[in-house]
C-alpha cells in the first residue's frame, strides 16, 4: 500500500507540472515561481501524509516493519571481590641515618683532610685534623702545674703527719697541727681542680681530630684545608648510611583519619623500574601550616640502586571492602536521572540492552566501586555501549 501511495502521488505531481507548463507557456516569470512554490508545498504535505500512514500501518501490522539489526557489543559477567583504594602521592627516597659532621669544640682551622666525597667511611674513622698547637701548649702548661701541686701536696702531707705525731706525744700546739691539716686540704682541692683542667684541655685537643659517628658514604665534603671548620659560612661533611632507607611523602590533612602506622604501602621508582611492597613506619604528629599535610614514611630494604632524594611514587592503602562489585570506570554513564550502566538482559528470547541505575563509591585507577545497583552474575556491556538505548537488540558476534 505504501508503494502504491508513493507512486500515485508522484504521478499526480508530474501531471500537474506538465499541464501547468503547457497551459502557461506565455505567463510571466513571477507566475511560474508562484506556481512552483505551490507545487512544493503540496509535495511536502503529501510526503508528511505518507510518513504518517507508514507509522500507523507499522503499529497495526508488525510484520510490515523492517527487522531490527542487533548491535555488536562486548560483555563481562560481574563477580564480587575485594576493592582497594590507594592514596597516590609523589615522594622521595631518604636515608634513615644521615649525619652532618660538626666540631665538638670551638671553630678551628683545618690542617688535614683525610677523606674524599663518595668515599666509604666507618664509625670512628678520622675525617679531619684541626689546628691544635695552642691547645697542646695549654695542655703542657696545665700538666706541669698539676705536677707542681702534687709535689706541694706530698710535702704538706709529710709536714702534717710529723706535726700530728709530735702532738700525740704532747709536743707542739694544736693550732700548728690544724694549720698543717688545712694546708693539706687546700692543696688537695687545688690538685683536684688542676686534674679536671687537664682533662678539659685534653678533651679539647682530642676534639681537633674530627671522626665519623656513623658508617656510611661521604655524600658531601665541602670543607677545604685552611678554612675554619664550624664557622658560619664554612663547608661541612655529610655522611649518609644507605643501608637503612625510607620513602617519604606528604599526605593532605583530609586523609589524617585514614592512614596509620602499619598501613600497606606500594613504593615505585620509575627511573629504575622497581616496585617495593612495605608499610607505613611513621606518621607525622602535626599538620604543616603551608601545604596543609602531614609527613608519612615507609622503611625500605637495602638496595644499591636506591639513592637518597631519588623520585618515588607512593601509594598508601586507605580503604578496602570485601565482596564488592567494581567495574571499569569508562562504562559509567550519566543522564538527567543520575549515573547508570548498560547490562545485557534476555527478553522474548532475544538479547537486549537494559539501563541499570547505580550508586558509586571510590575510584582506584580505572576501576570504580559500585555501592548498589549491580550484583554478582549481572552481565555488563563493556564495549559498544556508546550509542545503545534501552531495549536495543545486541549481539556478541558468537554463533
Amino acid at each position: 500500500m505504501r508503494n502504491i501511495l508513493t507512486r500515485s502521488s508522484l504521478f499526480f505531481i508530474v501531471l500537474v507540472v506538465v499541464a501547468s507548463s503547457c497551459h502557461s507557456g506565455g505567463d510571466s516569470l513571477k507566475e511560474k515561481k508562484n506556481e512552483l512554490d505551490s507545487l512544493k508545498t503540496q509535495q511536502e504535505k503529501i510526503s508528511d501524509k505518507i510518513t504518517s500512514l507508514e507509522a500507523e500501518i507499522a503499529k497495526l501490522d508488525t510484520s510490515a516493519a523492517p527487522e531490527q539489526k542487533p548491535k555488536l557489543v562486548a560483555l563481562q559477567t560481574l563477580t564480587a571481590g575485594e576493592f582497594i583504594h590507594y592514596i597516590e602521592l609523589q615522594g622521595h627516597i631518604d636515608a634513615l641515618n644521615v649525619s652532618y659532621v660538626t666540631q665538638r669544640g670551638a671553630p678551628a682551622q683545618v690542617r688535614e683532610i683525610y677523606i674524599q666525597q663518595g668515599q666509604m667511611v666507618k664509625k670512628g674513622q678520622l675525617l679531619l685534623k684541626l689546628d691544635d698547637a695552642v691547645l697542646k701548649q695549654n695542655l703542657v702548661a696545665a700538666t706541669e702545674g698539676l705536677q707542681t701541686i702534687k709535689t706541694q701536696l706530698a710535702y704538706a702531707k709529710d709536714i702534717y703527719q710529723r706535726r700530728k705525731n709530735l702532738f700525740d706525744q704532747q709536743i707542739g700546739t694544736e693550732v700548728q697541727m690544724i694549720t698543717d691539716k688545712n694546708n693539706v686540704a687546700t692543696l688537695q682541692n687545688q690538685l683536684d681542680a688542676a686534674e679536671e683542667n687537664v682533662k678539659v684541655i685534653q678533651e679539647q685537643v682530642n676534639a681537633t681530630s674530627v671522626v665519623s659517628d656513623v658508617d656510611g658514604v661521604a655524600d658531601q665534603v665541602t670543607v677545604k684545608q685552611g678554612e675554619y671548620f664550624g664557622a658560619l659560612g664554612s663547608g661541612g661533611i655529610k655522611i649518609v648510611n644507605n643501608n637503612i632507607l625510607k620513602a617519604v611523602s606528604n599526605i593532605p590533612e583530609n586523609y589524617i583519619g585514614s592512614v596509620s602506622k602499619g598501613s600497606p604501602v606500594i613504593v615505585s621508582m620509575p627511573d629504575i623500574n622497581k616496585t617495593i611492597n612495605t608499610s607505613v613506619s611513621f606518621v607525622g604528629a602535626s599538620i604543616d601550616l603551608i601545604n596543609r599535610g602531614f609527613v608519612v614514611e615507609a622503611k625500605l630494604p637495602s638496595d644499591p640502586q636506591l639513592k637518597p632524594n631519588q623520585l618515588a611514587l607512593i601509594k598508601v592503602k586507605d580503604y578496602s571492602a570485601e565482596n564488592t562489585i567494581s567495574i571499569p570506570l569508562n562504562t559509567l554513564q550519566n543522564d538527567e536521572n543520575g549515573k547508570y550502566v548498560l547490562v545485557a538482559a534476555m527478553k522474548n528470547g532475544k538479547l537486549i540492552a537494559s539501563k541499570r541505575p547505580v550508586v558509586i563509591g571510590l575510584i582506584n585507577n580505572d576501576m570504580i566501586e559500585i555501592k548498589s545497583g549491580l550484583k554478582t552474575g549481572d552481565v555488563l556491556i563493556t564495549e559498544g555501549f556508546g550509542s545503545l538505548y534501552e531495549g536495543q537488540l545486541i549481539t556478541t558476534g558468537a554463533q
